[in-house]
């Protein structure tokens, strides 16, 4: 398994909840959102967005860019 995406399968995990109920939310399939935690497929960036607002987090720290888990500001 790539290391690629794990802090989202992490996340997911640390929240008690299944592929199934984060690929609802994402209004994607749950075979698309596994591609993501296994680092098979590119996160599109309209879904990393969804996932860190989700998560209260930032786009970097799902991406292993930063462990700040705090969100950045966002623009009014």
């Amino acid at each position: 398994m790539s290391k690629k995406y794990q802090r989202i399968r992490d996340l997911r995990e640390d929240s008690d909840l299944s592929q199934e109920a984060i690929a609802k939310h994402l209004s994607c399939d749950r075979r698309a959102y596994c591609y993501y935690e296994l680092g098979q497929r590119d996160i599109p960036i309209d879904v990393l967005e969804r996932l860190a607002d989700f998560y209260n987090t930032s786009i970097d720290y799902l991406l292993e860019r930063t462990d700040e888990t705090t969100p950045y500001a966002k623009k009014k």
